[in-house]
């Protein structure tokens, strides 16, 4: 049942957002805290799946048993959460012995001591589908009441999901960015060495370059860095070099 306890939750994970942390760790945060959420004594766990490019992966979970319940889910590829995802819709198994659905990943779960199941699919906009999975030892746990808090609280859930996402994906663009200038300005200083070496033109520097790159079977970036380090220069620095 929903912890009446616990700090808002817009706050919480809005300091969970500021903390300077890696992304796995606030997404396996947001694990524990849809947990704690719907049981304050721990004896509710949760993964979190996404799929991309019709892949499974799981990205996030409140327990080391949750997260192996969604890497057997994401290996049979059916179950509970993987429906939910996939039809947008919240997938409720009050008990699991007499769920007729996804018999092999049930067979798994119940293996598993767990009872009851609940699926609550996250919009995460244009970075795949996503889905939260609850699980329980006990049948019934989840009430109808429990039913709706969990799509309100997942709702805002997925809103910091998609932060957290569109802030590693900047992350991600602005080191590919840093690579590609980098990369950049070593071969353009080794292309003007080449230059004065040879008096020849740009074009026919580089083509100098880029063929001697081939001959050797060595990165561009590296055989250009090799050609200032010969003159005993440093490697050229870019803007973003401290």
């Amino acid at each position: 049942m929903p912890n009446g306890d616990a700090a808002p939750l817009p706050a919480t994970l809005y300091d969970l957002l500021l903390e300077d942390r890696e992304i796995p760790d606030l997404l396996n945060d947001l694990a524990r805290l849809a947990a704690e959420h719907f049981d304050a004594e721990r004896s509710v766990e949760c993964g979190l799946i996404l799929r991309r490019e019709k892949k499974n992966i799981v990205v996030a979970s409140s327990s080391d048993e949750a997260a192996r319940m969604d890497e057997i889910q994401a290996g049979f590829d059916e179950g509970p959460c993987l429906s939910a995802l996939g039809s947008g819709s919240v997938i409720h198994v009050p008990d699991v012995r007499t769920e007729q659905r996804w018999p092999d990943y049930m067979a798994v779960v119940r293996e598993h001591g767990l009872a009851s199941v609940l699926a609550v699919p996250l919009d995460v906009e244009g970075f795949g589908e996503a889905a939260m999975n609850f699980y329980t030892r006990r049948s019934g746990h989840f009430a109808e009441s429990d039913v709706t808090d969990a799509r309100r609280y997942v709702d805002v859930i997925g809103k910091t999901l998609r932060i957290a996402l569109r802030t590693a994906q900047h992350a991600d663009t602005a080191r590919h960015r840093q690579a590609a200038m980098e990369n950049r300005t070593a071969i353009d200083v080794a292309v003007g060495i080449i230059m004065a070496q040879n008096r020849c033109s740009q074009d026919e520097a580089f083509s100098i370059l880029r063929g001697a790159s081939s001959h050797r079977n060595i990165k561009l970036r590296r055989l250009a860095e090799e050609i200032v380090a010969a003159l005993g220069q440093n490697a050229p620095l870019t803007a973003f070099d401290d």
